[in-house]
Order: structure tokens, then C-alpha cells, then sequence
């Protein structure tokens, strides 16, 4: 028999698809049912908020959540059924997708208002408005750290799939995390008494300057949006790149062995947490993504000849030879 067995995507990577979490399922849905809203609202709502249209809030955070929610239903369904840990999950993924939705209906009933929604502090009204949005992120924030946890103690099969699940909740709660780095005053909103506004997206420049097309992200500062979305986004494209590897592995060998798909798993998710680390220093300095200094171009390199030399070792290790079958017996004549 070998010593390594040819995975498909029917194996644990994909068998827990039966078993997701209804709720978050259900929360996903209503973001799809959103994103189609934002986008006839965006073509045409001509009302323009921060230097965008003002439907574009809503548009793309329900593009991304419709992606978090599914990906956390995915997960929760590794935790064994009837199990503590189950019911525990069960209740947590419930929490972030009632918070979430909540979380959301504030920020559509500030676009109708045809007011910010994030750091507007303009009104008595405005202000509880923010508060409770920071309240159910960090109420979901709290219950995502939970999944976590019981991802860390999940008993899950295959290594590669275990690794990619529980580092990418991770890397995704430090995502979700830069968050809260955005609700604090800047400088500029100090200096002035009674602020309307009180936090910033943007680090080194206001907020509705010049920014990119689709995102939204500053082009001529910091922006902590960038280290927001890449970590949150974890949640899906390490799972993902596994999945990949997984397919591929009836038509090359070497991806059949588990132990050569954790390797790969474990380099992606550290250079990944890397770049993340990287683009939240980056952001922090005032600097735009596509305008690094000197330091983040040398950081950058850094982590791509560490992910380049941790990507080839597996490569050369060779893999185990398959064991020999056993020799037929022969028959003694009697």
C-alpha cells in the first residue's frame, strides 16, 4: 500500500459543504440581496459622500461579508455534530450573523439619510448610530474569536485543511482587528473643537481624497483599509489556495502526499500574515500601497525570497516512494 493517499475533493476538505451553518448561510444571502440594491443604487443614486457615490459603502462591504459569512459557515462545519464545541460554534456563528446583518442596516439607513455612517459624530443621533455599530462589531468580533478557538481544538483529518482553517481565522481576526485602529481621532480633528467627524480611514491625508477607482483606497496616504481587507480576506484565499492543491493533485503526484500540502500551506499562511504585518506598517506611515519607500520595498523583498526559499525546500525534499507490494508466495510441491 502507499504511503501517501491521492486526495479529491470529496475527501474532508469539501464534506463538511452538507453541514453548513444555517444562520451565517441565511446572513449571506440577505448580502447578496444587498450588494444587488447597492449596485442599481450606485448607477442610479447620483448623491456622491466622501468622494464616492454613496452607495459604494454598502456595495462593497456586502460583497466582502457575503464572503466571510460563507467561508465561517464552511469552517463551523468541522466541528464534530452534537458535540459541545458544536453547539458552542453554533451559537457563536449565530452571533456574527445577526451583529453583521445589524451592522449593516445601520450603514444602509445612513445612505438613505444620505449621511456618513462610519465616525459621523455630527448629531446626538449620528453618534448613537456609530456606537452601536462599534458595539456589534466588537460583540462579532468577540464571537469570530471563539470560532477560532474552537477551530485551534477541532479535530480535522487532513493537517493541510486543519492548518489553512485555523491560520487563516486568525490572520482574519488581526484583519478585522485594524478596525479598530480606525475609530480614533487624527491630528487634524483634535485641533478642531466639537469635530463632526472623529476617525479616519486614511493616515497622513483626510478621507475623500484621491483614491483608486474600484476601492476606494487613498493613492496619496496611508490607508487602513488596505491591511483590513487583505487580513479579513485570508478567510478565503488560503482555503482556497488548499482546494487548489487538492484538485490538482490527481494530475501531479507530489500533491498527493499530505505532508508536501501542509508544507505548502504553512509557507503560504506565514507569508501571508507577513504581507499583512507589512501593509499595516506601511499604512501607518502615510504611505499610499503603490508608493512604498525604501524600507517597505526592502521588507517586501524580504518576505518574497523567505516565501520563495521556504516554497522550494518541500519542492526538492522528494516525496516517499511508494512501498513496495509483496513479493507472491510460492508453492512448495508436495
Amino acid at each position: 500500500m502507499s504511503s501517501f493517499s491521492r486526495p479529491s475533493l470529496s475527501t474532508s476538505t469539501l464534506r463538511p459543504l452538507a453541514r453548513l451553518h444555517r444562520p451565517l448561510v441565511w446572513y449571506a444571502g440577505s448580502m447578496v440581496a444587498l450588494a444587488l440594491v447597492s449596485a442599481v443604487g450606485v448607477v442610479v443614486d447620483d448623491r456622491i459622500l466622501v468622494g464616492v457615490p454613496i452607495w459604494t459603502k454598502p456595495l462593497k462591504f456586502s460583497v466582502s461579508l457575503f464572503a466571510y459569512a460563507l467561508s465561517l459557515a464552511w469552517m463551523l462545519s468541522f466541528l464534530a455534530p452534537l458535540s459541545r464545541a458544536h453547539r458552542i460554534g453554533w451559537w457563536a456563528g449565530t452571533v456574527v450573523a445577526v451583529t453583521g446583518a445589524g451592522e449593516m442596516v445601520l450603514v444602509t439607513l445612513q445612505v438613505i439619510r444620505g449621511t456618513q455612517s462610519h465616525f459621523n459624530q455630527e448629531t446626538p443621533f449620528d453618534a448613537a448610530l456609530f456606537q452601536t455599530m462599534g458595539a456589534t462589531i466588537a460583540v462579532l468580533w468577540f464571537a469570530s474569536l471563539a470560532i477560532a478557538v474552537l477551530l485551534l481544538r477541532a479535530r480535522i483529518l487532513d493537517r493541510a485543511t486543519a492548518w489553512a482553517v485555523r491560520l487563516s481565522s486568525l490572520i482574519a481576526l488581526a484583519g478585522s482587528a485594524v478596525g479598530f485602529l480606525m475609530v480614533g481621532p487624527t491630528p487634524d480633528q483634535l485641533a478642531v473643537d466639537d469635530s463632526p467627524i472623529i476617525g479616519a480611514h486614511s493616515v497622513g491625508v483626510p478621507d475623500g481624497g484621491p483614491s483608486m477607482t474600484l476601492t476606494g483606497w487613498s493613492t496619496t496616504g496611508g490607508d487602513l483599509r488596505v491591511p483590513h481587507f487583505f487580513g479579513m480576506h485570508a478567510l478565503q484565499l488560503l482555503p482556497l489556495l488548499l482546494l487548489v492543491l487538492t484538485a490538482l493533485a490527481p494530475r501531479f503526484a507530489r500533491l498527493a502526499d499530505e505532508r508536501f500540502r501542509l508544507r505548502v500551506t504553512l509557507t503560504a499562511a506565514g507569508m501571508y500574515a507577513a504581507t499583512f504585518a507589512l501593509l499595516t506598517w506601511q499604512a501607518l506611515r502615510g504611505q499610499a500601497l503603490f508608493s512604498p519607500d525604501g524600507a517597505t520595498l526592502a521588507a517586501a523583498g524580504a518576505i518574497a525570497l523567505l516565501g520563495a526559499a521556504a516554497t522550494a525546500l518541500p519542492l526538492r525534499t522528494p516525496s516517499p516512494a511508494p512501498a513496495p507490494a509483496p513479493a507472491p508466495s510460492e508453492e512448495v510441491p508436495a
